[in-house]
């Protein structure tokens, strides 16, 4: 098995992809002109940063690809700081990939999250989602309402 679950053989999306997807565009939102994020990042489209300048503008069809780019990018860094990627209940998977796409590789590497998931201890990594509801410090509503969404959405890939 490839070790991205975001596109199969042919380049089509996966259902973990598409799930991904949905997921991430979901809690992100679309904003096709460049804004300052809450720690005052430039951010355009669906939580793009790299590179942004305030000003910026994108079409639809430019923010999607934007986002597949960097999905595939999050997953390769994220699937680098795990053991066996392969093992991980697709909708855990999904949870942490959107984990790590608003955190951030270098933050999930060092996580105990992905000790947990390292270890095979899945229900304790997603019961650690809520920890990372900070940007600048400072808890922020968004980030809670969003890690509780990410911790449902992998508990029930334990369910499965």
């Amino acid at each position: 098995m490839s070790t991205s679950r975001l596109v199969g053989v042919a380049g089509a999306l996966t259902v973990a992809g598409i799930l991904a997807v949905a997921v991430i565009s979901h809690f992100e939102g679309l904003r096709t002109k460049a804004y300052l994020d809450s720690v005052s990042v430039p951010t355009i489209c669906w939580g793009h940063t790299r590179g942004v300048r305030l000003g910026d503008e994108k079409t639809k069809e430019e923010c999607k690809e934007l986002l597949g780019e960097d999905l595939l990018k999050y997953e390769a860094y994220m699937v680098k700081c795990l053991d066996n990627p392969a093992a991980i209940p697709d909708k855990v998977y999904v949870a942490t990939l959107s984990l790590v796409y608003n955190i951030g590789p270098g933050n999930f590497c060092k996580s105990s999250i992905r000790r947990y998931l390292n270890q095979g201890n899945y229900r304790a990594a997603c019961n650690r989602f809520p920890v990372f509801n900070r940007a600048g410090g400072r808890p922020l509503k968004g980030l809670t309402y969003r890690r509780g969404e990410e911790k449902k959405l992998c508990l029930e890939g334990l369910s499965e």
